[in-house]
């Protein structure tokens, strides 16, 4: 099972990745996961990385394909992973595509986690994570708006698109991402 996890800033993907991950046996990539740890071990993606994550911006296209490029290559993926955090653009989207061909994989769907604003905000700044700062937040929920709704068009024309609500608690989101896969 290959599964790429979309949703805003707080719309619960990396608990769900997480659940996914233990229901199926499969490797979780977490393309946040690698920025931070990259950034705190000042890697040279890391260096590169750390102003557009300060600013709650994107990191750059190049950079984050080469990430999971790495990351996709390993031996522990071979029988699945959830990717959590990427793609955020329509672009990714296809490059992740493009870059599953060239390594003889293919994506099984993409599941968006529909979350109401207010609740993604609200749900981001509960958390502690150094990035959750008011206005970065609000500027990750804007750019999740701009940037990333184009992707849903992208999976939904290529019928790779499951819909969850993620505005209920995360096993009822489980259950429902679950229950959706076995009918596919």
């Amino acid at each position: 099972m290959k599964l790429v996890i979309l949703g805003g800033s707080g719309s619960g993907k990396s608990t769900q990745a997480e659940k996914l991950c233990k229901h199926f046996d499969i490797p979780q990539i977490s393309t946040g996961e690698i920025l931070r740890q990259a950034i705190a071990n000042l890697s040279d993606l890391g260096c590169h990385a750390q102003p557009y994550v300060t600013k709650g911006e994107l990191v750059p296209d190049e950079m984050m394909i080469e990430l999971i490029r790495l990351r996709l290559k390993q031996p522990d993926v071979t029988g699945g992973w959830v990717l959590e955090g990427y793609p955020r653009t329509a672009f990714q989207a296809e490059e992740l595509d493009f870059l599953l061909d060239d390594l003889g994989q293919k994506l099984d769907w993409a599941i968006y986690l529909q979350v109401p604003e207010a609740i993604m905000v609200s749900r981001s700044l509960g958390r502690s994570l150094p990035d959750d700062q008011p206005e970065i937040v609000q500027r990750r929920v804007e750019i999740f708006y701009d940037r990333t709704i184009p992707i849903l068009e992208y999976y939904d024309r290529r019928r790779r698109l499951l819909t969850v609500n993620g505005d209920q608690i995360p096993e009822m989101v489980q259950q429902n991402i679950l229950t959706l896969l076995s009918r596919t």
